[in-house]
């Protein structure tokens, strides 16, 4: 029999499982307390390691200072109406999906409306972008300018084009040359000054980052990487083409999917859908441990009311 790719073809958690493991809201509360306090319970107040759980209410009241917090506040599930079992379940179909879930066939697996579906969605997808963001990319990296989007009709082509979103892709790949962390970040074009902030943020310090030509990217020797440019002359190059074939193999990807499962999505929101890949790749080597991870840093995040969700990301 031919060889299998170990990671691709890896064993998730299958329904039944996930149901054993978060079917009741008990079991969803028991994991959720778990991911807050993994080291046993400690008051938001004053640091006391004893409480007790209200009778009269779902809260928990410190034994010291007698501070009443419920177990959902200050995390992405506060002030939801929907039970701890739809958001797990939404958890569940969004990490165990190779190519994601767009929001109307994932309301109909919940049962809720499309729209608390797309409410859902975003802010687990801002957790998944928050918890990226928050780890710059470390070992070799390679960058690359992307563009989202195509030409209007009667626009211009290229660059310069109206309607094409610019966003950097960036992989940081091992001694053995495989990827290992990918990150996509939408940014208001490709300048130098634009290419220095948006280092300063995921980047670890003193990188060798390798580059095609574009002359703003030479602006990441002055923030103390060390910087390589390969000029790929329009893919006629075939040994410098394959130089980049992991990072235009991604890319490739990530447009692929989102085309294939979301068909169209709007500027504003193009950074969470394109941490949502980076999320399952960056985790694609543990896939039934997604959901723990997700659910921990879910219980992590702040709240997102939901004048935000219809706001813009910002650049990076």
């Amino acid at each position: 029999m031919p060889r299998t790719n170990d990671i691709q073809f890896q064993k998730g958690l299958s329904l039944s499982e996930f149901l054993d493991k978060y079917g009741s809201e008990v079991q969803c509360r028991q994991q959720l307390f778990k991911a807050r306090w993994p080291d046993g319970y400690c008051c938001p107040s004053c640091g006391h390691n004893r409480c007790y759980h209200l009778q009269s209410r779902p809260v928990y009241q410190c034994c010291q200072c007698r501070h009443q917090h419920s177990l959902l506040s200050n995390t992405i599930f506060a002030s939801s109406k929907l039970p701890l079992t739809t958001w797990f379940l939404s958890i569940y179909l969004i990490t165990q999906s190779k190519e994601g879930m767009a929001a109307l066939p994932m309301s109909r697996f919940l049962g809720i409306s499309c729209n608390a579906a797309l409410r859902m969605k975003h802010k687990l997808q801002m957790v998944m972008k928050q918890a990226d963001d928050a780890k710059p990319l470390t070992q070799l990296v390679q960058i690359d300018d992307v563009y989202w989007g195509g030409k209007r009709q009667g626009g211009k082509r290229g660059r310069g084009a109206a309607g094409k979103t610019p966003f950097i892709a960036a992989l940081s790949r091992n001694e053995k040359g495989y990827p290992v962390h990918i990150r996509f970040s939408r940014v208001s074009g490709f300048s130098s000054e634009e290419i220095k902030r948006w280092s300063r943020k995921h980047l670890a310090a003193k990188r060798a980052v390798f580059t095609d030509g574009l002359a703003c990217f030479n602006s990441l020797e002055l923030e103390g990487h060390f910087h390589w440019a390969f000029i790929t002359n329009g893919g006629k190059n075939v040994r410098t083409t394959k130089f980049f074939n992991w990072i235009n193999t991604v890319i490739g990807n990530v447009k692929n999917s989102i085309r294939g499962t979301y068909h169209g999505i709007d500027h504003r929101h193009l950074p969470r859908y394109l941490a949502e890949f980076c999320y399952r790749f960056n985790r694609r080597f543990k896939l039934p441990l997604m959901i723990e991870n997700l659910i921990y840093h879910a219980a992590k995040a702040i709240p997102i009311p939901q004048y935000e969700l219809s706001l813009a990301e910002d650049w990076w």
